[in-house]
């Protein structure tokens, strides 16, 4: 058996692991929820040690804290926040929906690392002075979520616009067979294609961005209710600036703390932008299946790159593994964003009670993308080959380039045309030059597709 000490609490004692750095009120949390196997991201609870190093110097430097208490703090912080003791933070994602066990066992862990050489560092009194479960959790879901949108998401995004965008520059002079309804259309240059995955890329950073200016916003200060019983009148701006100070984001106190407290709007809000990046990323993954499906009986307009044999019985199969995966994290955090609408509904007067469950999810996202953004960028995007020819026989035979000859010959002279060249399985250019009066010369320069990816009405 494993050997265990005895912890008290205010409920009164347990055993807890003998090696364990937390106490009484994180082994009741992990008696009480073995639910998923899951504990909360590693970003969430280095969030928490964050807010507790902040609130330890603000609390030294408004004479609440004495020097060596705060010292301890500061230092058992930063090695949490290293992620020196990650396997001291075992509490289940579905747990209390206040996550007032995560913020004890981050109180716990601290209060041990720091009660050394006869210091005692209490997790209530000294780490967490000033502050409630009620107002850390739902700072930490922000700061934790902003840090990893700025640090890790947003520069993803960034390299995976620069890929399409480099991508886009070497086949500008491939000109493709459109397609809207799955079905032919006009013609647009395969850089043309790309650029519209680019812009929904940078437009979603664009979001992303403009709903930091709301999770830059803090709940801490409010304490238990929103009112800040507790906690001194400048220890919430204080926090926020050494916050800031610490991961150069423009942290500051929310204008409402009841706001803060009660609701999870601005975390709704940034999870709506990831999903609309996810809607994105699954747009293009859908793309680059289509264009890479066949190789024979499919499109077959570009080649991705041959990662893993595609089938356990037939031989020589290749599949775009790289697509099917970034579609199925796209499904996974529009799945996540509702289960984080759920969650942000559960504001039941003073406190949101589902903070956990926005967290795990929020910061879940945000990692799914982070990677799958990489993946997409560097092995299948700059990755792929075009193929010319199956692009260039069928856009010569493409019927609806006869939409040129609209302004020249009318809609309905040019319908008959394509109707024609359909039925026959002939280039338009062919049978246009003998339905209309129109030189083969002329019919050259109208039906360019090239000249036709240009816009504008053709002369």
């Amino acid at each position: 058996m494993a050997q265990t000490r005895v912890e008290r609490d205010s409920m009164g004692e347990l055993e807890v692991p003998e090696r364990a750095l937390y106490g009484a009120q994180t082994q009741r949390a992990v008696n009480n929820f073995p639910v998923s196997g899951q504990p909360l991201p590693p970003a969430f609870i280095a969030a928490v040690a964050h807010i507790k190093r902040a609130a330890a110097q603000v609390n030294l430097e408004l004479g609440l804290l004495d020097d060596a208490r705060a010292r301890a703090i500061v230092a058992a912080a930063d090695e949490i926040i290293e992620g020196k003791h990650a396997g001291q933070f075992p509490i289940d994602v579905f747990q209390t929906g206040s996550g007032t066990s995560t913020n004890m066992n981050v109180n716990e862990v601290i209060s041990h690392l720091a009660s050394r050489d006869g210091l005692e560092v209490g997790p209530n009194d000294h780490v967490n002075m000033g502050q409630s479960s009620n107002d850390v959790i739902p700072t930490a879901i922000h700061l934790a979520a902003a840090i990893q949108v700025r640090e890790r998401l947003v520069p993803a995004m960034t390299y995976l616009r620069a890929c399409i965008d480099d991508k886009a520059a070497s086949v500008d002079d491939v000109v493709k067979t459109g397609r809207t309804h799955l079905m032919d259309a006009m013609p647009v240059r395969l850089s043309q294609e790309l650029g519209g995955w680019s812009s929904q890329v940078g437009q979603s950073i664009e979001r992303l961005n403009d709903g930091l200016k709301r999770i830059t916003r803090l709940a801490l200060g409010g304490t238990a209710v929103g009112t800040g019983v507790n906690a001194h009148p400048e220890f919430a701006g204080k926090v926020a600036q050494r916050l800031a100070s610490d991961t150069h984001l423009e942290f500051r106190p929310n204008d409402s703390f009841f706001a803060s407290l009660a609701s999870q709007d601005a975390a709704v809000e940034l999870s709506g932008h990831l999903k609309t990046y996810a809607v994105a990323v699954m747009k293009i993954a859908n793309d680059l299946r289509w264009m890479n499906s066949g190789p024979l009986g499919g499109l077959g307009e570009i080649e991705l790159e041959a990662l893993q044999p595609g089938s356990s019985i037939m031989p020589g199969k290749v599949n775009p593994v790289i697509p099917e995966s970034a579609a199925q994290v796209a499904a996974q955090v529009i799945g996540n964003d509702t289960a984080i609408t759920i969650g942000g509904q559960s504001g039941n007067f003073q406190l949101n009670v589902m903070l956990p469950l926005i967290a795990h999810n929020l910061l879940g996202s945000i990692q799914l993308l982070t990677s799958v953004s990489r993946l997409l960028a560097d092995s299948a995007i700059a990755t792929f080959n075009v193929r010319r020819d199956n692009i260039e026989g069928p856009l010569s035979r493409n019927p609806i380039l006869v939409t040129a000859l609209n302004s020249v010959i009318g809609y309905n002279a040019a319908a008959a045309v394509a109707k024609k060249a359909y039925q026959a399985g002939r280039p338009i250019i062919d049978v246009a030059e003998e339905e209309t009066d129109l030189s083969r010369e002329e019919l050259e320069r109208l039906l360019d597709p090239a000249k036709l990816t240009e816009g504008g009405i053709p002369e």
